[in-house]
């Protein structure tokens, strides 16, 4: 049976409510959670972007039962991988085993803060793969010296280790990314239901491993409504992959979507309370051999009532795929 999550979308709601939201998912009956690690929303109608390691620890205090994980986190420009290491460690300790992270190579929008530029999709995931080893030979324990072609590692030790390790996600969106993580992930991450980016990642190590996808869903009880908030916050996962990578800040892609209309929104995104529609938003992903699936509500403020109707209609639809 293919496991339904919930997303604590930090583009759109503020810590407090990304955790109460997540208080009351947990108690809904939601499979698992992912968060996002963005310092910048997608489009400024949405209107946040708080720290999600904070939430997280936050997130761990709050609840007891519903696993966590960062969907994702680039460990390679606003972080050293030394520190996300300790970051993901302590959040394990915390939860009390209930932490896996989720690991890619980033976007522009969130990584061009700190002035390092932005490299070549190559070159990221060049260092993405330098960043995994660094991770691991932290959580090995003792103290680990680093000089590779990205990082380097002085000294360091975790001084705080769980005795059960996270699982490491990757990322991906093409054959390297699927290689890399069929061969160094725990599992794998992916936002759309592709059957040949699982069956590379399988090719490369992956077999048996969970599967994670995402998908945007906007609940409303006027469709019409549903649809209006979806292309106003939400337009900009048309762009796919390469292009969203590569854009530096909202302002560039209300400029990229300035020709998304709400019925191209639609199409994509279930819209509505129409519970077949979104069985069938989510069926692909589960044919496509996912094990997991985290949806996303459109609208911070429109958590709780998607909660609820998730709760008592959406849930027990879902869990016959």
């Amino acid at each position: 049976m293919v496991q339904i999550g919930y997303t604590m979308m930090t583009e759109q709601a503020g810590p407090r409510a990304l955790v109460g939201d997540l208080v009351a998912a947990e108690q809904a009956g939601f499979d698992f959670s992912v968060i996002s690690d963005h310092y910048f929303p997608w489009l400024a109608s949405q209107g946040h972007a708080p720290y999600a390691w904070s939430v997280l620890g936050a997130a761990a205090q709050a609840t007891t039962r519903i696993p966590l994980m960062t969907y994702v986190t680039c460990p390679t420009s606003r972080y050293h991988p030394a520190v996300v290491a300790q970051k993901a460690a302590t959040m394990q300790l915390l939860s009390e085993g209930r932490f896996r992270l989720g690991l890619g190579s980033g976007e522009s929008l969130n990584e061009h803060v700190v002035g390092g530029g932005w490299p070549s999709p190559q070159v990221r995931l060049d260092m993405l793969e330098e960043a995994i080893e660094i991770i691991r030979a932290l959580f090995a324990g003792g103290t680990v010296n680093h000089e590779g072609a990205h990082f380097d590692v002085a000294n360091a030790r975790l001084w705080d280790l769980p005795d059960e390790l996270p699982p490491i996600g990757v990322a991906v969106s093409g054959g390297r990314s699927c290689e890399l993580a069929g061969r160094m992930g725990d599992l794998v991450i992916a936002t759309e239901p592709k059957a040949d980016l699982l069956a590379a990642f399988d090719r490369h190590g992956g077999q048996g491993k969970p599967r994670i996808g995402q998908l945007p869903v906007c609940y409303d009880p006027d469709r019409d409504a549903a649809r209006a908030r979806a292309h106003d916050q939400f337009r900009w996962a048309l762009g796919g992959w390469p292009v969203n990578a590569e854009l530096p800040g909202p302002s560039g892609f209300e400029a990229a979507t300035q020709y998304v209309t709400p019925q191209d929104v639609a199409e994509t995104i279930p819209c509505g309370d129409d519970v077949d529609t979104f069985v069938e938003a989510v069926r692909p992903y589960a044919e496509a051999g996912f094990t997991e699936i985290a949806l996303v509500q459109v609208g911070g403020d429109q958590q709780r009532p998607f909660i609820d109707w998730a709760e008592k209609k959406l849930l027990p639809a879902l869990r016959e795929l």
